[in-house]
């Protein structure tokens, strides 16, 4: 142990330290922290739990600073009191500075954290630390360098490519497609497509000094759009989590470092998945199927609100969902399959919703089953004045038959506005259930949520001391 260590531990147990309250922006986690240990989760239901407590009794246990500000001992804590909304916390000042004598802070940084629990990785650091300390960081790199090495071989990465940054006369259009995704926010994560449909109602002008690049319903404005989406999400002007592409399914895996995080999620979350079947007293199985993924934002709410399945075709219905429809209709036992269909207003579109119910009646041998076209119709195209986005494709088979009763122009799902949408959704659902049956199912709910609230709080009481 160093001397400067020794004076430290001295001052602290003399009381020497002096504890004050401090500014939690004047206080820094310890780069240093995240090399010996891993980073702190503001998701961690542990994190999440001690914030919780601190919201309610404070911060119990001073954190340990140096003269600076840079944090000893604490970045839990820390984290968890920004959560919290805390503006400052209780600190102990160590007459430590990690500028001055960077090798005693190191090791009084591992002092400190010597009790925690600790990955194996975690350990083997604080070891690197230990056995030099005069050369600890140099160490300590090149044990995470050695750690993190690749072993096959990788792809050599091309030359540097630099995106241009967006110039003062984008700024317009910027602020109207920020003003769209803003006024969006309860349907994030958006498309491209809906943004696109959206600056049509009041068009901004592509480029500031060039009065004839109003934004149109064009390949060449969509063009644009899509390319000042990229680089204003790479700058960080809108936020990567407003917009996605649903056509590209990512998979992550829940996992825990530990049985304690895991046991602490359990229990916030116990009994708290309980959804009653609010359907089961309707006479008929009712199923919602939309043609894309870039309206699920949008329907999933109402779904969710009825319980009523909902299924994302992505064009025409793939045989599995359609024998999954079927086997949901035969288990619930009720007199009609009703299908509530959205899908675009063009060729396809309209098969899409007619195929589907006659495979279910002819495949599946579905005999009542009843398909609702809500949305986008004949009648919701005029209605609300919607921009086509194309003409109808030729080769499509039912080609024909639509232009000879709606012309050529077809029409996304994506230009019906999303509280549109969730309108007409909504209110084909109320017209064709029993509205005094779903009523009762809504109030028996309650009392279930309410039943389900006594048990949990019994089992927190009686799991309390275990965990």
């Amino acid at each position: 142990m160093t001397p400067a260590i020794r004076k430290a531990r001295a001052k602290r147990k003399s009381g020497q330290v002096r504890v004050s309250d401090r500014r939690l922006d004047e206080i820094r986690p310890s780069p240093e922290n995240l090399e010996l240990y891993r980073p702190i989760d503001p998701e961690d239901p542990e994190v999440r739990a001690l914030a919780e407590s601190i919201r309610e009794h404070g911060v119990q246990e001073p954190l340990a600073v140096t003269r600076e500000g840079w944090i000893l001992s604490g970045h839990r804590r820390h984290v968890a009191a920004k959560l919290a909304g805390l503006k400052t916390v209780p600190c102990r000042v160590h007459p430590v500075s990690r500028e001055d004598n960077h090798d005693t802070f190191v090791k009084l940084l591992r002092e400190f954290n010597r009790q925690r629990i600790k990955t194996r990785d975690e350990a083997l650091r604080e070891e690197v630390v230990a056995a030099s300390p005069e050369e600890a960081y140099q160490s300590l790199i090149e044990h995470r360098e050695a750690e993190s090495a690749i072993s096959v071989d990788t792809m050599a990465i091309r030359e540097r490519k630099s995106r241009s940054k967006i110039s003062g006369a984008k700024l317009p259009f910027l602020q109207a497609v920020k003003g769209v995704i803003e006024g969006r926010r309860s349907f994030w994560p958006l498309s491209d497509r809906q943004i696109h449909y959206a600056l049509l109602n009041d068009p901004p002008l592509i480029h500031a000094s060039k009065p004839g690049s109003r934004y149109t319903n064009t390949k060449q404005s969509y063009k644009a759009l899509v390319d000042l989406l990229t680089r204003a999400r790479l700058e960080g002007l809108i936020p990567m989590q407003a917009i996605a592409d649903e056509t590209r399914p990512v998979t992550t895996w829940r996992v825990h470092r530990d049985p304690q995080s895991y046991v602490r999620g359990e229990l916030d979350g116990f009994l708290k998945g309980y959804w009653r079947d609010l359907m089961q007293s309707q006479p008929n199985h009712v199923e919602i199927v939309a043609e894309k993924n870039t309206v699920a934002p949008i329907v999933k709410p109402v779904a969710a609100r009825y319980c009523i399945p909902l299924t994302i075709g992505r064009g025409f219905c793939s045989l599995p969902p359609r024998h999954a429809i079927a086997q949901r209709y035969r288990r619930s036992g009720k007199e009609k399959l009703v299908l509530l269909i959205a899908s675009d207003f063009d060729p396809d579109g309209q098969e899409i919703a007619h195929s589907l119910a006659r495979s279910l009646r002819d495949d599946f041998s579905v005999s009542d089953v009843e398909a609702i076209k809500v949305a986008l119709t004949a009648e919701q195209v005029r209605e609300f004045g919607l921009p086509p986005i194309m003409k109808a494709k030729s080769g499509s088979a039912t080609y024909k038959r639509f232009t000879q009763e709606h012309g050529d122009d077809v029409f996304e799902l994506e230009a019906l506005e999303p509280e549109a949408l969730q309108t007409v959704l909504a209110e084909t659902i109320d017209a064709v259930i029993d509205t005094d049956a779903f009523n009762h199912e809504l109030d028996q709910e309650k009392q279930d949520a309410a039943f389900l609230d006594k048990t949990r709080r019994r089992v927190h009481r009686e799991l309390g001391e275990i965990v």
